[in-house]
């Protein structure tokens, strides 16, 4: 749509992310943010974000007034789209051959509708929605080959409809990309190698060594193993899960991209990057969820053996869930329940904890694991609520679920830059069958992992503290 290049466009809208996120650096949260220094940026990237985009569009003028006035027919429409060039519109022939695709008894088309990006297919669905996808996108490839992908979703108004739109994967238009294009090896070897080496940099400072002991000593580094290689393992489980759920489904996907950073926690996590779309509902929920399982069986024994080597210390009007030095654990009933059986008695009220590295490594972990499951937009979360209930829905869940963080971030400070973070984040995508729904094994297991999310997030409720003895 435009050849603006993808990470000026990234970096325009992530910019007041990006400035909100330097300041809390810089000051931290004692230092409240200028409000001009909350708005401007707020109000003026999205207005950068449009013009920047819109100087990359190669729109002619003569064809950008055709498409400002409304087409009479749809023999213009079809004029019109050939003229913009968003897609190659198919001739009488191949559209009398498309209408032969949908059998009336799985489908009954009533209209095709032309838009700037896809050919629309409307009518009534007359079978399993499984079924009627898999036959109407044999017939269609049968005609077309791969020069469209078949996407199968429902409407607003809970219609389902077929899409068919180019093909950028398709053998005629793009050159393959080979295993080591697509997985890059170097660089995820590389990047691996850095963050292992940032995160342990960090690991020594959270162990308590001055970077003057540390320039002198330098065999003090191995300090900072239990942190980095705890945490680097986390990560690497929760990303290689989603990896090799998404190779289980024949989907093109990049191993894992390690990203380092200095000082802080030494890395701002890690991603896999999907380069082909998911088939149905069920491979979406499937490589969601594989990476928080994935990473919460390494996650939970971590933090359990590395909250036993911590040590207990009084807690002190600084104590927070971003304080390691003297974390109160009562700010999640999770987090709380495995201190508790970690502890045994020497943690009651009145006392918080200094984290081991190993028990931070796993604390962070489990954030990670929650955030991620929050249900909005691209997040595991997002994808799981997108599977289990629909496109619609899950956007209506996500948009209350932005607003409940936004709140939350007004009374713990901690989750702002989270916060804004979810109000950028753009939707879930849809797969290419995006009606047939799941089963109800994963719908169960996608409740649970969505109440493990509360349960990490609440704090631990005041009757159950005094129950425990916290």
């Amino acid at each position: 749509m435009t050849t603006t290049p993808i990470w000026l466009l990234w970096l325009v809208i992530m910019t007041p992310a990006l400035i909100w996120s330097a300041w809390l650096l810089l000051f931290g949260l004692e230092v409240e943010i200028p409000a001009l220094l909350m708005i401007i940026p707020f109000v003026v990237c999205p207005l950068v974000y449009v013009w920047v985009f819109q100087k990359g569009r190669k729109t002619p003028e003569t064809t950008q007034k055709n498409w400002e006035r409304q087409p009479e027919n749809e023999q213009e429409t079809i004029k019109v789209l050939e003229e913009l060039g968003k897609i190659k519109p198919i001739d009488k022939n191949e559209e009398k051959a498309l209408r032969n695709c949908f059998p009336w008894g799985l489908y009954y088309l009533q209209n095709i509708d032309y838009r700037p990006q896809a050919i629309l297919c409307r009518g009534k669905l007359r079978a399993v929605p499984e079924v009627a996808y898999k036959k109407i996108k044999e017939n269609v490839e049968k005609v077309f080959g791969d020069r469209f992908l078949v996407i199968f979703q429902e409407s607003l108004q809970g219609q389902p409809f077929f899409a068919l739109v180019p093909n950028p994967w398709a053998k005629s238009k793009k050159k393959q990309e080979t295993s080591e294009e697509l997985q890059k090896p170097g660089l995820v070897l590389g990047l691996l190698l850095i963050t292992l080496f940032t995160t342990t940099i960090a690991g020594v400072e959270m162990s308590g060594i001055s970077a003057e002991q540390f320039q002198s000593n330098p065999a003090l580094l191995m300090n900072g193993l239990p942190y980095s290689l705890g945490l680097m393992t986390i990560l690497g489980c929760h990303e290689f899960s989603h990896y090799l759920t998404a190779i289980r489904y024949k989907v093109k996907a990049t191993l894992p991209y390690f990203i380092p950073f200095p000082g802080f926690l030494g890395t701002f996590g890690a991603f896999v990057q999907m380069r082909s779309p998911l088939p149905h509902r069920q491979a979406i929920f499937d490589v969601a969820i594989a990476g928080p399982i994935g990473g919460l069986i390494l996650t939970l024994p971590i933090l359990f053996w590395g909250l036993s080597q911590s040590e207990i210390v009084p807690i002190a009007e600084n104590s927070s869930m971003v304080n390691i030095e003297a974390l109160d654990p009562r700010f999640s009933f999770l987090f709380s329940l495995i201190a508790k059986f970690a502890l045994g008695n020497s943690l009651t009220q009145g006392m918080a904890i200094q984290l081991h590295p190993a028990a931070v490594a796993g604390y962070i972990g489990l954030i990670i694991t929650a955030l991620n499951l929050i249900p909005v937009g691209q997040l595991d979360g997002g994808h799981i609520v997108h599977a289990m209930l629909g496109q619609r829905a899950g956007i209506i869940i996500s948009q209350v679920t932005r607003i409940l963080m936004f709140i939350l971030a007004m009374v713990h400070g901690e989750f702002l830059i989270w916060a804004i973070f979810l109000l950028l984040m753009p939707a879930a995508n849809p797969a290419l069958n995006d009606v047939t729904e799941l089963d109800n094994g994963r719908d169960f297991l996608g409740m649970v992992m969505l109440v493990f999310v509360i349960a990490i997030i609440l704090p631990l409720p005041g009757t159950i503290a005094q129950l425990l003895n916290i």
